[in-house]
């Protein structure tokens, strides 16, 4: 894993832009720590921050191809799990190779293929080539869109990286907001607008696209895409065929030269991508560590409610024991959820989630201590309709994302009360979601024949994959190269991905539980109490000393009459929900204005944001 940098200008010459470019490449130095590089030529110029996963001793980036007069430059980030495949391949071709890296064995696949060679790769990636005989620059991001890959065009130049403040430290790229900018930063019910960077003329490589930039012309391809079609396999079949995708994928992801370790929640997902992994480690005779997130004097404050029907705890316990993990819980307090509650912020380089993001990240910080690559189980909820609105009937007859039935029942009529009037006025927030709303709808993929019900079920999993999951993504990788650390995502593999597309709803819930054909495939894995376990989403803090931390922060930039994020806030119902008034949203849920609030006056001042 990799932070990547790349600038491109057709007009100017960039052989003495280093400097620059060092300093855009430093900004990602948490996801590269082990090294960094940089190439320029004339008219384009290349960096790299590497993390080392695959062949420590070469590897390096950005790697150079030179054949007979054309010569080709890569940065890349990610991890190809089938370039051993890919390699033999190529040397069939005629190919040879200096490394073991799947780095050079993609700098070759461009080289065979052109801008074909997407098509032949299965991981997670964001990259950029330099092709220097053609002047052309190449851009690629995975299907699902694990890795990010930002962009800009400022006249004749191309501005390119893994995250946006690699952007933002160019001097062409001010940190400036117009309307929909603004309504993206507050309202979060939106959850993620493809190929949006929130900035103003910053984009991002959608999931599944390829992007050329020549001098006179650029051209997106959408290279994979969900196809709808009939599915014709029975329920044995279909279980058996989403189990041996997912122990493929298991395999194939445990390829690295670095200590790999698991994420065990104790929910179904993770125990069963777990209970895979274990079963690979046993081959070799190596232990498998797991690790799971706890929090001071959770049992004594749990209180069960609809989200959380129980401790995690307990459960990843059991499944420890049954794989025979060495298990580690890590204890999070209050004052490490309090202390890093700006971390989202900085990782995103926008206001991000509150202590979901803070408690991940100190749980990647105490696993990247023993390892640096990680599996997780990511992504089964939005394939398999594990979420509570996947199973409502208000949320499968509302026209709008399905989540935000919750959000709407949450808070009720306050859902977006803590907005300005000014504000809301101007980013019309209902508006903006309805519009948001309507372009995901128009890219759905439909299948005709399909009665009105199916119809509408594969609408919500098609905004589940392509709105809410991209969240779930970014949380993952920011959280985790914040500390120089990978988290691989078996569920995400596109392999499973199409074919779990078009498994009927009636199929997906088996046994009449959700997910029942995800339980069924890992019933040789994992015993039926353990399978039978109701969903329970990412665990939180009930502790009350949170809640009051979170209020006491809040009410000192209410307090403060120069706090930017005054203006864009209604302070009486802020107020109200930071001293424990009004009908805020109960639980951790009611913490999320203020979290996001807490964020927003950060950003605003240390981003020194501009709005247009």
């Amino acid at each position: 894993m990799c932070g990547i940098v790349g600038w491109v200008d057709w007009e100017n010459d960039l052989t003495g832009q280093a400097a620059l470019l060092d300093r855009m490449a430093d900004r990602l130095h948490q996801r590269g720590p082990d090294a960094k590089g940089s190439w320029l030529s004339s008219h384009a110029a290349l960096a790299n921050r590497r993390l080392i996963v695959i062949d420590p001793p070469f590897g390096a980036q950005p790697m150079i191809y030179q054949a007979g007069s054309h010569s080709y430059a890569l940065t890349y980030n990610g991890e190809l799990y089938n370039f051993r495949e890919l390699r033999r391949e190529l040397e069939t071709r005629g190919h040879t190779f200096r490394t073991q890296s799947d780095t050079e064995v993609l700098l070759h696949t461009y080289v065979e293929w052109g801008e074909e060679c997407i098509q032949h790769l299965n991981g997670i990636f964001a990259f950029g080539i330099w092709d220097e005989h053609k002047q052309q620059l190449f851009l690629a991001r995975d299907h699902l869109g694990v890795k990010p890959l930002f962009y800009t065009q400022r006249g004749s130049t191309i501005l390119f990286g893994s995250e946006l403040k690699a952007l933002l430290a160019h001097p062409l790229v001010p940190a400036e907001l117009d309307t929909d900018g603004l309504a993206d930063v507050f309202n979060f019910a939106t959850m993620h607008t493809p190929g949006f960077g929130v900035y103003r003329d910053v984009h991002e490589v959608r999931p599944g696209y390829q992007i050329c930039f020549e001098r006179n012309r650029t051209r997106a391809t959408q290279y994979w895409a969900l196809r709808s079609a009939p599915h014709t396999d029975d329920l044995a079949t279909t279980v058996e065929r989403i189990r041996s995708l997912l122990v493929d994928t298991v395999k194939r992801q445990l390829i690295a030269d670095v200590p790999v370790v698991s994420m065990l929640s104790g929910g179904l997902d993770s125990s069963g991508i777990s209970a895979l992994v274990a079963r690979e480690f046993r081959r070799t005779g190596e232990p498998l560590h797991t690790y799971a997130l706890d929090f001071v004097d959770s049992a004594q404050h749990f209180v069960p409610n609809a989200l959380h029907l129980s401790l995690d705890a307990p459960w990843a316990e059991r499944v420890a024991e049954h794989i025979e993990s060495q298990h580690h819980t890590l204890i999070v307090d209050t004052p490490d959820l309090l202390e890093n509650l700006l971390t989202p912020m900085y990782a995103h380089d926008l206001p991000a989630m509150g202590q979901a993001e803070a408690s991940l990240y100190l749980l990647f910080r105490t696993m990247k201590q023993n390892a640096t690559v990680a599996l997780s189980g990511e992504g089964a909820d939005e394939l398999f309709g594990g979420y509570s609105w996947f199973h409502s009937e208000s949320a499968l007859a509302a026209p709008t994302f399905p989540w935000h039935t919750l959000f709407n029942r949450a808070g009720g009529a306050n859902r977006v009360s803590w907005l300005s009037a000014e504000l809301e006025q101007r980013i019309q927030p209902e508006a903006y979601m309805a519009r948001r709303y309507a372009e995901a709808v128009a890219e759905i993929p439909r299948l005709d024949g399909e009665d009105a019900l199916a119809a509408k079920r594969r609408e919500m999993f098609y905004m589940n994959l392509t709105r809410l999951l991209p969240v779930m993504l970014d949380r993952k990788d920011r959280m985790s190269m914040a500390t120089g650390f990978e988290v691989r995502v078996p569920f995400c593999d596109y392999r499973l991905v199409e074919y779990v597309w078009n498994v009927p709803w009636e199929l997906k819930v088996a046994d009449q539980i959700e997910k029942g054909i995800l339980r069924s495939a890992f019933a040789n894995v994992l015993p039926e109490e353990l399978r039978s376990r109701r969903k329970s989403p990412y665990p939180v803090s009930y502790h009350p000393s949170y809640a009051a931390g979170v209020r006491a922060w809040a009410l000192q930039i209410l307090d403060d009459a120069n706090a930017p994020v005054l203006p864009f806030i209604n302070v009486p119902s802020v107020r109200a929900l930071a001293e424990g008034r009004g009908p805020g949203m109960p639980g951790p849920l009611g913490l999320s204005p203020l979290e996001r609030i807490i964020q927003i006056n950060t950003w605003l001042t240390e981003y020194h944001v501009r709005i247009c």
